[in-house]
């Protein structure tokens, strides 16, 4: 059975600079990285698993690229940031978990096979990559019981970098939507489950893909590095 699925899609992405929002780059094989996704979920929950994209910027380009998913609209997409978009995804979703994904991500699809394991056990988890720890990226620290502990760009002494491919358990969203509903405009999403970690003792696993590649393409070098995998 298919979770349901979200794709966070609504930001400009002008750290590219291109003109069409970021999710529609081409990568080297031909597809677009939002294309990719779909194929990589697809392949993994079947060819009927329905996508709900947030949209924002020149959201008419999304949807046109991708007429037979479901869309939310964040009209307010230039001033919030994930975790808002993330927020109106949740309330168009029912009771069970969802799985959801930053729309720049390249990611290797066995990842999603890796998933399936702990979303059939119904356990909230963030991928994460232990090989390396950037200071521009968002990082994790883990507590004595294994679960995460923090998570954030600002995270000292952080273990691994988080990749941006995410669940949330169906009994945990609720907690997980009222502290996305209390963060800043411009927080990430990643604000709110640290919220929902340290009130409402929400236990978030730390999946590690460290040997699998997912490249999140901020900049051109980062496009360049997943074009090497794809």
């Amino acid at each position: 059975m298919s979770p349901q699925i979200v794709i966070l899609a609504a930001g400009l992405g002008s750290r590219l600079g291109r003109s069409l929002p970021k999710p529609l780059t081409e990568l080297s094989d031909g597809r677009s990285i939002m294309q990719q996704q779909h194929d990589n979920v697809h392949a993994a929950f079947g060819p009927g698993a329905r996508i709900l994209t947030v949209v924002g910027y020149r959201a008419e380009t999304i949807v046109d690229a991708f007429p037979d998913a479901d869309y939310v609209y964040n009209e307010r997409y230039d001033q919030t940031n994930t975790s808002k978009s993330l927020l109106r995804a949740l309330a168009q979703t029912g009771k069970g978990g969802v799985l959801w994904m930053n729309g720049d991500v390249v990611f290797d699809p066995r990842i999603l096979g890796r998933a399936l394991p702990l979303i059939e056990r119904d356990q909230s988890f963030v991928t994460v990559n232990t090989a390396k720890v950037s200071d521009e990226e968002v990082k994790y620290t883990v507590g004595p019981d294994g679960f995460i502990k923090e998570l954030s760009k600002t995270v000292v002494g952080g273990i691994g970098e988080a990749v941006g491919i995410n669940f949330v358990s169906g009994r945990d969203k609720k907690s997980f939507q009222r502290q996305l509903a209390r963060v800043g405009d411009q927080d990430y999403f990643e604000r709110g489950l640290e919220l929902a970690i340290a009130e409402d003792g929400l236990r978030l696993e730390p999946m590690d893909i460290s040997d699998l590649y997912a490249v999140e393409v901020d900049f051109a070098e980062d496009l360049e590095r997943a074009n090497l995998f794809v």
